[in-house]
């Protein structure tokens, strides 16, 4: 582990402490987390309403949405039709619309970066870094892995927690897969979801295939090496190797029915993985990074699952090529 990494640790430690120690001195009730939106092109209306719900429950009910930059992608037509009505209704939410992403992040405690977009992430993320706001960043983290190397060396200079997942990753029947007793140690697991994309520009599974990506490196754990892509006009297919000879597969489903999950095989038993189980665990894993400046899994298990992807676009370019993840780590990290 680098110098700076160590000390990157220490001093998100010490954020925690601070943190912990604020919320003791205040009580038994835990401060309300004032909390910024960049993007209300897409999560930010249904994670708002989750929030702000009356139904909501601790600790999600433990932070509020108070202002929000609309940002929105001109060229993406999802995130351009949509940019005026989701707008106006975090506006009836009571969310304050800001005109600048400094002005907003004056207001807050900390940020949801949730551009649907991953091209404007690192400039986007460069404001909050330089006012060290805690911040989740949505999916994609950008659009392209040595964007994505960027913006976590730049929060580790500034000392900002940050980080981003998948909702997937913590939906119950996914995340318990990997203690099933009915399955045992895990052995290999087939996860699938929708991997057609709707933005230019970023390798294509960063936009869908992530969820199901982030299902399959939940279910497999770290220590893929190699990924080789093949595909048809109805379905993708990334095939993993593991350093322990572990294989594992994500299906991309571009035709026919779609939806979220896994077959999973392990020297006990072969067992279907739950699926999509919302946002609210999701939302829960934020409040705590929030609250303690410490993220739920570690900037290098982030980078594989995206050098899985950028691999898998390299592959698929290379006829079906096997891919090194380190190469394409390597690669990313070079100065450009």
């Amino acid at each position: 582990m680098s110098l700076r990494r160590k000390l990157w640790l220490v001093s998100m430690a010490v954020f925690a402490a601070m943190g912990l120690a604020s919320m003791a001195r205040s009580g038994e009730t835990p401060p309300i987390i004032k909390v910024g939106i960049i993007g209300l092109d897409a999560h930010a209306v249904p994670w708002t309403q989750i929030i702000h719900s009356p139904e909501a429950k601790a600790p999600i009910n433990e932070m509020r949405i108070v202002a929000a930059y609309p940002s929105f992608s001109p060229d993406v037509p999802f995130s351009k039709d949509n940019i005026e009505k989701n707008t106006a209704t975090l506006r009836d939410l009571g969310v304050e619309i800001c005109d600048s992403i400094e002005k907003m992040l004056s207001k807050v405690d900390a940020v949801l970066l949730l551009s649907i977009d991953g091209r404007p992430h690192l400039e986007q993320a460069r404001a909050v870094f330089a006012a060290r706001k805690p911040v989740f960043i949505d999916k994609p983290v950008a659009s392209s892995l040595a964007e994505i190397v960027q913006i976590f060396d730049e929060a580790e200079k500034t000392g900002t927690p940050c980080f981003s997942n998948s909702s997937l990753r913590y939906s119950p029947g996914i995340a318990s897969m990997r203690s099933d007793p009915e399955v045992g140690a895990v052995l290999g697991c087939d996860s699938y979801s929708n991997s057609v994309s709707i933005l230019p520009g970023h390798p294509d599974l960063f936009y869908y295939g992530i969820h199901g990506t982030e299902a399959l490196f939940t279910i497999m754990g770290p220590g893929c090496e190699t990924v080789t892509r093949v595909n048809t006009p109805t379905a993708d297919l990334a095939i993993g190797t593991w350093k322990d000879g572990r294989m594992g597969t994500f299906r991309g489903i571009k035709k026919g029915q779609v939806g979220f999950g896994a077959m999973v095989f392990g020297d006990k038993g072969i067992k279907p993985s739950g699926q999509f189980g919302g946002y609210e665990p999701l939302l829960v894993e934020i409040v705590k990074f929030f609250r303690t400046g410490k993220a739920p899994m570690s900037v290098e298990q982030t980078l594989e699952i995206y050098a899985f992807l950028e691999g898998a676009d390299i592959s698929q370019r290379e006829g079906g090529k096997p891919v090194s993840l380190q190469s394409v780590l390597e690669n990313a990290r070079k100065p450009k």
